[in-house]
């Protein structure tokens, strides 16, 4: 019995700890008022909407990760991740409305779904791509299923 409270004690923290820590560090930029990224208004607003779509593209495959851990299909797991991910964004931006010197807006959730997306899409196709070592490697180190 106590073993197998150990294997999920220390399955879930091995999945699901690393997507709370990413979610405390997107929380913890999220806390700090904006800073300009370049003085080029365009520039500024493109380095800060691919940030939004790595940080939370990167969201979405530590959850599709744990979901497929957890014996979840990958239509279903990706689904879950990218809702998951644009509920996580909508409450990141409703957190941002509080924080002096941040906005919030609906277009930076569509953005962070975008990441979502895109970072499945590009998990899915490349991962069915592989070839046989690598795929076989990444599956070792849990990082597709």
């Amino acid at each position: 019995m106590k073993n197998k409270l150990f294997l999920k004690t220390s399955k879930a923290l091995y999945f699901i700890l690393p997507i709370v820590v990413w979610m405390l560090v997107i929380f913890s930029f999220s806390n700090k008022p904006t800073g300009v990224a370049s003085t080029i208004d365009w520039q500024d607003f493109a380095i800060k909407k691919l940030a939004h779509v790595l940080i939370f593209g990167g969201l979405s495959l530590l959850t599709y990760r744990a979901l497929r851990a957890y014996r979840f299909s990958r239509r279903d797991a990706v689904i879950i991740a990218v809702l998951f991910t644009a509920f996580y964004g909508a409450t990141d931006e409703f957190h941002q409305s509080f924080i002096a010197g941040r906005t919030s807006r609906l277009r930076d959730v569509g953005f962070d779904t975008i990441g979502a997306v895109l970072s499945l899409t590009t998990l899915w196709y490349t991962s069915q791509k592989l070839p046989k070592k690598l795929l076989n490697l990444a599956k070792e180190l849990d990082l597709i299923w």
